[in-house]
């Protein structure tokens, strides 16, 4: 049990951009010295990060003994986390984050807790989540309806006083090609299927026909349509690109998934097709992917996610030249007032927990 402090605790929120952490931290005073950042600093183990920026976040992070940090804004290697001596408890949101070095921080005896986005457990407990396609679900589908609709590049338009700018693309009765067919994959191609009739494709490394199939039977669906056609038709990588009018990525991110669609991939997409990705950045090659729109090789991308993020203010993305090519977002797809409220209360009860010596929830390490 962690003896009873003589002066606050230390705490620090990182990364909370829209600060909406402050209403339920405030609650842990005035036992916890809260503080919140809303920026984030250039990743501690990112290539391109500066020595001065590595020491600014060691020297801003130093005095903590908790951390709560949100997804993987922040990450924490070995590297970080050994010049870090004063933390004892890091706060993650989500039930994994593969930016924390897990083995690390069970040798160093930081305890690494997650959140599950359900509120708290006694009676102090938040609104929860309604029944329904989850956050990154929706947003999903909202990046290809509007990247395929033109909704961003006619509302800018319209605003300026043009009228009529462009040409929608239908997606009715079209291909829908899957990147991976998990939770996510399902829920979206679910959508895409019986919203627009659309036809489903899928594939990852290790997807089998039997597997789509259980699938398609756990999400409510037939494991077959018309004239024996499979609900979710595995078929080869190749294929996958090949057949796309809308080609979107749901893999998880790993060191054999890194730059999983490369410029070959990028090369058998139809000149009529979207790629659209709300999973993660380093999943495709982003210089592939540049080039393949800048050169107009395919119809356009939707993007919630990139290399590096936030997105840099010089990246070459950040530019009003790709007209209704491409449609980007700030990586907004799980980013739900509700289950963000949820995770901070989750976070809150975890920190009360640890200050009492009970057991923790959620423990990832």
């Amino acid at each position: 049990m962690p003896p009873i402090p003589s002066k606050p605790v230390k705490l620090a929120v990182l990364d909370d951009y829209q600060d909406l952490s402050a209403s339920h931290f405030e609650s842990l005073k005035p036992n916890f010295e809260i503080t919140v950042f809303k920026d984030t600093l250039l990743p501690f183990n990112h290539p391109g990060t500066p020595d001065s920026v590595k020491n600014e976040l060691v020297q801003r992070l130093k005095p903590y003994t908790i951390i709560s940090s949100m997804r993987e804004r922040t990450p924490f290697p070995e590297t970080l986390l050994k010049q870090l001596p004063n933390l004892k408890l890091l706060l993650t949101t989500g039930k994994r984050n593969a930016a924390i070095d897990m083995a690390a921080a069970r040798k160093l005896g930081i305890h690494v807790t997650g959140a599950t986005g359900n509120g708290r457990t006694d009676s102090k407990a938040v609104v929860r989540k309604k029944r329904g396609p989850d956050s990154t679900t929706q947003h999903a589908v909202a990046l290809i309806l509007g990247v395929a609709r033109n909704i961003a590049h006619d509302d800018a338009a319209v605003k300026c006083g043009a009228w009529q700018t462009s040409v929608a693309t239908g997606l009715s009765g079209k291909t829908f090609s899957t990147l991976g067919l998990g939770r996510l994959g399902v829920n979206v191609a679910k959508i895409m299927s019986q919203a627009f009739g659309m036809k489903i494709l899928a594939w990852s490394s290790s997807l089998t026909q039997e597997g789509a199939d259980e699938k398609a039977k756990s999400a409510g669906l037939p494991i077959e349509v018309e004239d024996g056609e499979k609900t979710f038709k595995v078929v080869s990588k190749e294929e996958l690109f090949k057949n796309a009018d809308v080609l979107s990525v749901h893999y998880v991110l790993s060191e054999r998934s890194r730059g999983i669609v490369g410029a070959a991939d990028l090369a058998l997409l139809k000149s009529s097709a979207f790629l659209v990705n709300t999973s993660r950045g380093p999943l495709v090659d982003d210089d592939a992917l540049f080039e393949v729109l800048k050169e107009g090789r395919i119809r356009g991308a939707a993007l919630d996610v990139f290399e590096l993020e936030p997105l840099p203010g010089d990246s070459r993305w950040r530019t009003t030249e790709w007209g209704n090519r491409v449609l980007l977002s700030p990586h907004m797809g799980y980013v739900e007032e509700e289950t963000t409220g949820n995770w901070y209360a989750e976070q809150v009860e975890i920190v009360e927990r640890w200050s009492r010596g009970e057991e923790l929830l959620n423990v990832l390490n």
